[in-house]
């Protein structure tokens, strides 16, 4: 990969001070290609979702290197959009009012925010629901709004963390079902974070396995499953190998190494 999207080099996090500090993250060394989607997964308390605070420029580090195009990553940007498992929506604001109020931060006028706000929500299946507040949406719905949001001021990089962990298998999989539909026309750099094998499976071009203690890339493995993807892939045996094998390595990457 000449040109990474996202270059992370010798990346090493901790929290505390002397004898209270804690190695979180040591060593992360990755790179992230343009339109690449990668999932981070492993046990809980391997880093991941510490990883991708850093990337988005809510967390600081240790020391390494972090840019995103070659440019250092050393604040929160609009080229990059998060969305969380928590639906971070502004109650007070409708759903269209929730993403021009993103796309007010970038920069764009009154109108030129309508027209995006409602372009996403089409986007995003949610044509219907501009003039609605969160307290009148489903859990999906939200999920739904977070991610036009996120969308709308076109990043460079969209970060993930647990965005489906609160919902429903149902709606879990029509979520995951139309972020890849989304993924398939858009095409932008994707880091997904995940507790779901077989969602990451699902999404991923490359799932990168965490171990613990502190937090490292332990494996990495290329999803060759043809895209576009659909719900019934999960049934291959393509699939359903891949997926066995990173469990299996989650397992073994959640040894800590005294452990080994």
């Amino acid at each position: 990969m000449n040109s990474p999207k996202l270059r992370i080099k010798s990346l090493h996090k901790s929290f505390g001070a002397g004898a209270r500090r804690t190695e979180v993250l040591r060593d992360i060394n990755l790179d992230l290609a343009d339109n690449e989607f990668v999932s981070l997964v492993g046990t809980s308390g391997c880093g991941k979702s510490t990883l991708l605070s850093i990337v988005a420029g809510l967390q600081d580090f240790d020391s390494g290197e972090l840019d995103i195009d070659g440019s250092p990553i050393m604040k929160p940007g609009l080229d990059r959009g998060v969305v969380f498992q928590s639906y971070t929506l502004l109650p007070w604001l409708t759903a269209q009012q929730n993403i021009e109020f993103a796309l007010k931060a970038a920069g764009h006028d009154r109108a030129t925010c309508r027209r995006i706000a409602l372009e996403h929500l089409d986007l995003v299946k949610l044509p219907h629901s501009a003039n609605l507040y969160p307290s009148e949406l489903s859990g999906g719905m939200k999920q739904r709004v977070a991610i036009a949001r996120a969308l709308s001021y076109r990043p460079k990089m969209l970060l993930m963390d647990e965005p489906f962990g609160a919902l429903d298998a149902l709606t879990r999989h029509q979520m995951q079902e139309l972020l890849t539909q989304i993924w398939e026309e858009h095409r932008l750099t994707v880091l997904f974070v995940t507790h779901d094998v077989e969602e990451a499976v699902y999404l991923s071009d490359r799932i990168v396995v965490m171990g613990i203690g502190p937090g490292r890339i332990m494996r990495t493995f290329d999803v060759d499953i043809e895209r576009p993807r659909r719900e019934e892939v999960m049934e291959s045996a393509a699939f359903m190998d891949l997926q066995r094998n990173v469990h299996k390595a989650i397992r073994e990457a959640s040894r800590r190494p005294e452990m080994a």
